[in-house]
């Protein structure tokens, strides 16, 4: 549905990794040398079974060392090696600017991505914000060796990978360590449902500092009732919300990404808004009366009553 430079991990993600790479896969194993020293010649898609199925690297032909990473054929993650701070999908791009705009120019941050796909929002941070310490908990292992064999992190960024569930590794995490948690976890292309509920929320806070930013990616397509529920379970946690979608998301005409940015403090709303406004593929962004609207009453999500985020229909991962 999404194509590259539009919408756009986990194990399988919403609307917005269909972006590149389509087409299915060819079944290719993986060869010597198919890693970022491929890239002088004609690179090959490498592939390797994990966790959540068959992981293929599929090269970009536009960028000589760029890679879409795919999980059974579903688009996750874009990495362009020589060039950490582009990003190819829209959610990506939008998570950026969340990043970009959690504190001044190059101030450190401590950030926690509860999902890894091929790293690429870390190596972002780590290249526009040098010095900041980052965890990763990602529960595939055999998914992240195969990330760390063809596309390594840069040693001197400060990258931490845990093997974990997101919810358990959070756990883990002592109050107040993160400036910025950012939650992108897919599983067969739903967000697990103890992901989804005011308990994981209250982790999330306790997680966070004072003024802390809880970043996520999340899929939904109409009616919107997994989206209006997930907001209005934020706002049982967090007093200050922001959603960045797609216009066509938001008036519930297909299936796609939102990005969701929640805080105890104030927001920067104007900019965030100019910014995802500005994009390649423009978003739009809606805050405090008008998102409290848009959730039309929904109830908020708790662990008893929590499910997974719906599937995507199969037309979404479709060549148009």
């Amino acid at each position: 549905m999404a194509r590259r430079g539009t919408p756009g991990r986990g194990r399988g993600k919403g609307a917005d990794k269909a972006a590149t790479g389509s087409a299915k896969a060819k079944g290719r194993q993986e060869r010597p040398g198919s890693g970022r020293g491929a890239g002088r010649g004609e690179r090959e898609a490498v592939s390797r079974p994990v966790g959540g199925g068959v992981a293929e690297l599929r090269p970009d032909r536009e960028r000589p060392h760029g890679w879409t990473l795919l999980i059974d054929n579903a688009p996750q993650s874009h990495v362009d090696l020589d060039d950490p701070t582009h990003l190819s999908f829209a959610y990506q791009r939008r998570l950026g600017h969340i990043i970009d705009l959690a504190a001044p120019p190059l101030q450190p941050l401590h950030v926690l991505h509860l999902g890894g796909g091929a790293f690429t929002l870390a190596r972002y941070t780590a290249a526009t914000r040098p010095r900041s310490t980052q965890q990763i908990v990602e529960l595939d292992a055999p998914l992240v060796q195969f990330v760390r064999d063809h596309l390594p992190l840069d040693p001197q960024a400060r990258v931490r990978v845990r093997a974990a569930d997101a919810r358990e590794g959070l756990g883990r995490f002592p109050d107040g360590w993160a400036d910025l948690v950012i939650a992108d976890v897919f599983g067969g292309a739903r967000t697990p449902a103890h992901l989804t509920s005011a308990e994981f929320l209250g982790e999330v806070r306790r997680v966070l500092k004072p003024d802390g930013c809880y970043a996520a990616n999340l899929a939904d397509g109409p009616p919107l009732a997994h989206l209006r529920g997930q907001v209005a379970t934020a706002a049982a946690v967090f007093p200050e919300l922001a959603l960045a979608a797609d216009p066509v998301v938001w008036r519930g005409r297909r299936f796609g990404n939102a990005v969701l940015l929640a805080s105890a403090l104030p927001l920067p709303v104007a900019e965030f808004t100019r910014r995802v406004a500005s994009d390649p593929h423009p978003g739009r962004v809606e805050h405090g009366r008008a998102l409290t609207d848009f959730t039309g009453g929904a109830a908020v999500v708790t662990d008893a009553a929590a499910k997974p985020s719906p599937a995507p229909p199969p037309s979404v991962f479709e060549n148009p």
